[in-house]
């Protein structure tokens, strides 16, 4: 069943508090029932992740550090889409960032809310095939490293919890019946 009505109405938005990667805005709203109420909203821009995978037919992981959760993971390149830029732009952009690479083909794969409960970043998501991989250009803050693995045993990591990103284990499943998986 579609509905398209809006059941909760905005009726006044101010910025409660904003850093260079998000903001935080705080909405006064009125509830279905008549009642009003208050709704935080963590705004960010949309974001891409991209599934490489090499004329080999490998993939290309980062093994990345996440400063918030104290730990390293396993991860697609990933990040934010700046104004001004198309998420296929951005796409590119990033994994030539994060991996040093460079694709022959793209095919986009989803668009899909990452924060449903409290924010309105969608993600992009992309399988980029015929990859070669060279130099990165990470940011500061960005540390990892870059591994190519046969496609089998990523799609196993994903499925077996040892990739802990949420948005890279639906691309990478979404991803599937469009790569070759033997070997392992």
């Amino acid at each position: 069943m579609t509905n398209n009505a809006h059941p909760i109405i905005p009726l006044s938005s101010r910025r409660a508090w904003e850093c260079p990667w998000y903001a935080v805005r705080q909405d006064r709203i009125l509830l279905p029932g008549g009642a009003e109420g208050v709704y935080n909203v963590v705004e960010m821009h949309d974001a891409v992740w991209v599934v490489p995978v090499t004329a080999a037919g490998d993939i290309v992981l980062l093994w990345h550090y996440r400063y918030p959760l104290k730990a390293w993971g396993w991860e697609l390149p990933s990040g934010r889409i700046d104004d001004g830029q198309t998420a296929d732009e951005t796409a590119r952009r990033e994994l030539a960032e994060e991996a040093g690479g460079t694709a022959v083909d793209w095919r986009f794969l989803l668009r899909i809310p990452t924060m449903k409960g409290i924010g309105d970043e969608y993600a992009h998501l992309y399988l980029a095939t015929g990859v070669t991989l060279g130099a990165t250009h990470h940011e500061p803050a960005e540390v990892l490293t870059v591994h190519t693995l046969p496609a089998a045993r990523v799609l196993a990591m994903a499925r077996g919890g040892d990739i802990s990103d949420a948005v890279s284990c639906l691309a990478l499943l979404l991803a599937e019946p469009f790569l070759t998986t033997s070997g392992g």
